[in-house]
C-alpha cells in the first residue's frame, strides 16, 4: 500500500496565512487585505500556536500584530528561523512604536504595514514576498535540462509549481486540464522528458532542500510540511531520485540537485505511489 499523503483541496494555490492579531484594528486590516477567496488565513492565538502552525504547514507568511506584547517579540526572535517564511508586522508607527520596528528589522522581519497607510496596498505587499509567489516566479520556466517544451507539459509544470510544495494529485492535474490521467501520464513523458512521476518527485525534493536551509526545520519538519508521509518517506524518495540523503539537502544548491537527477533519472520508475502526490519547491 503507497504511504499516507496530505492530500490538497481545491483552493491549493491560495496563499496560507497565520497572523497572530490582538488588536481589532490589525485583524480588520488582515480581514480586508485577504478575503477568503485570496487567502487562507488562520488567526492564532499565541506565539505558540504560530511556531505549531510553521512546522506542520507550509506557510507563506506570518503576519504579527505590534500590540500582542510579548507574543510578538517572541516571533519576531524566531524570524531569522524561517527565512523562507516573511514575517510582516503590523504597527501604527507612533514614536512610542519605533523601539519595536528597530528589533524587528534586527531579528529578520522582512516588512512592516503602517495602519491608515499601508492598508490598500497590504495584499500587494504580503503577497509578493509569500512563500508561494516567489517560489512560482523563481520556476515558472522549468529548468532546460528537464526538456519539457510541449504546451502540456509546460501547463503541467506551471499548475504545479503554484502550488510552492502542497501536495496535489496526478488525477486533480487532470482534471485542471481537462484530459484523463492515463493521457497526462502518457503525454508528458515525451522526447527526453522525465516521467511525470520523476518530475513531481524531483519538485519534492527540491522544495524539501530549500526548507532544510532553514535553523527553524529539522528533516521531520520538512517531511510534515510537504506533506510527505514520514521523514523515512522523504529520505526514501531523496535517496532514489539524487543519491543523497534528506539529511543533506540542506547544503546542496538547486544547481547540484538538478545535476544528480540527471545522473539517477534513468533509474525506472518503482510503483511506491510516491507519484500520487505532488509537492513544489521554494525559490532557489
Amino acid at each position: 500500500m503507497p504511504p499516507a499523503t496530505k492530500t490538497a483541496d481545491s483552493s491549493a494555490n491560495t496563499l496560507y496565512l497565520v497572523a497572530l492579531c490582538k488588536r481589532d484594528r490589525a485583524r480588520q486590516l488582515v480581514r480586508s487585505a485577504f478575503p477568503r477567496r485570496r487567502a487562507h488565513v488562520v488567526h492564532a492565538k499565541s506565539a505558540a500556536e504560530v511556531e505549531a502552525h510553521l512546522v506542520k504547514e507550509l506557510v507563506d507568511a506570518v503576519i504579527i500584530d505590534a500590540g500582542a506584547g510579548d507574543d510578538a517579540h517572541r516571533l519576531m526572535a524566531r524570524a531569522d528561523e524561517f527565512q523562507s517564511v516573511p514575517f510582516v508586522l503590523i504597527t501604527t508607527l507612533l514614536p512610542a512604536d519605533a523601539p519595536l520596528v528597530a528589533r524587528a528589522a534586527e531579528a529578520g522581519v522582512c516588512d512592516v504595514l503602517i495602519e491608515g497607510v499601508d492598508d490598500a496596498a497590504a495584499r500587494e505587499l504580503v503577497s509578493r514576498r509569500a512563500f508561494s509567489a516567489r517560489f512560482e516566479r523563481a520556476l515558472t520556466v522549468p529548468p532546460p535540462t528537464l526538456h519539457l517544451e510541449t504546451p502540456l507539459q509546460l501547463a503541467v509544470w506551471q499548475s504545479v509549481v503554484k502550488r510552492a510544495g502542497r501536495p496535489v494529485r496526478t488525477d486533480q492535474l487532470a482534471k485542471e486540464l481537462s484530459v484523463s490521467r492515463e493521457h497526462l501520464s502518457r503525454s508528458f513523458a515525451v522526447g527526453q522528458a522525465p516521467t511525470l512521476k520523476k518530475v513531481i518527485d524531483l519538485v519534492r525534493v527540491l522544495a524539501a532542500a530549500e526548507l532544510s536551509k532553514n535553523a527553524g526545520y529539522d528533516v521531520r519538519d520538512v517531511a510534515e510540511v510537504l506533506g510527505f508521509a514520514s521523514s523515512s518517506h522523504l529520505s526514501s524518495t531523496t535517496q532514489r531520485l539524487v543519491g543523497a540523503k534528506a539529511s543533506s539537502l540542506s547544503r546542496l544548491r538547486a544547481m547540484d540537485l538538478l545535476e544528480r537527477f540527471q545522473r539517477y533519472a534513468t533509474v525506472p520508475d518503482s510503483d511506491d505511489g510516491v507519484g500520487e502526490a505532488v509537492a513544489l519547491p521554494t525559490p532557489l
